[in-house]
């Protein structure tokens, strides 16, 4: 009972259940993530749009991801920059990012949408896309990203005789301000969707399906595992043991 194999294997059964529990609570942490995401989304959903024509605005705008929002000012097509690895109809191309400059001075980055690779490997090629006097935006407040995705390529540091990048792989607004004359907002703006726009650039928002997810199920299974291990060990323990008496 005591010898050096049966200490071993008892340890790795302990081990096994704790890891088990462990994942099992994860799960459970991941779905109360995911149902308070939830609620944030419908809730940000069910607001009034926010009227967003200057920097001065009631309360925090990262803490309204997702909700709608409004504003107006005059594109600066002049530093603009576009987001890698973007499709439209499984078609390649970028997304374009134009601030948009506020009454007061500061701006918002629009992320105006996809146009593809095709004919606009450089800035100079996107101007075809530019719009003369003021415009009215609709659509819904974002946050950016300072570093990309899990499995994801960041965007390069520049080199020495670069001001600026053109091309990014995430909307990284802390990098960008440094390449622009005036204050970005903490947020950047997606304009709502019109089906029947087909003309790039094309607006994209995300689809956000409300779902529990499989967090829940995930954590009754890892429970299983772990009660599995806990008590069928003593139950084989003792089989063992009385085969070899």
């Amino acid at each position: 009972m005591f010898s050096r194999q049966w200490i071993v294997t008892s340890l790795l059964v302990l081990a096994g259940t704790a890891l088990c529990v462990r994942l099992g609570i994860w799960q459970l942490d991941r779905l109360e993530q995911r149902l308070s995401f939830n609620s944030h989304v419908e809730a940000m959903w069910a607001a009034e749009p926010v009227i967003l024509n200057s920097g001065n605005i009631l309360g925090d705008l990262t803490t309204m991801e997702y909700r709608g929002v409004r504003v107006s000012g005059h594109y600066d097509f002049e530093n603009q920059v576009a987001l890698r690895n973007r499709y439209f109809q499984n078609q390649f191309g970028y997304h374009l990012l134009t601030p948009l400059l506020l009454i007061d001075g500061s701006a918002v980055l629009i992320d105006r949408g996809w146009i593809p690779a095709d004919g606009n490997e450089k800035p100079a090629d996107w101007r075809k896309y530019d719009l003369s006097g003021p415009v009215t935006i609709k659509g819904q407040i974002r946050l950016g990203d300072d570093k990309p995705d899990l499995g994801g390529v960041p965007d390069p540091t520049l080199a020495p005789e670069e001001s600026g990048l053109d091309f990014w792989n995430i909307v990284n607004l802390e990098r960008i301000q440094h390449q622009v004359p005036y204050i970005l907002l903490p947020v950047f703006i997606q304009p709502d969707v019109d089906s029947q726009d087909i003309n790039p650039p094309i607006p994209y928002q995300p689809k956000i399906e409300l779902t529990d997810g499989p967090h829940f199920g995930y954590a009754i299974q890892w429970f299983i595992f772990a009660a599995i291990l806990a008590l069928g060990y003593p139950f084989y323990l003792r089989y063992t043991l009385g085969r070899l008496a």
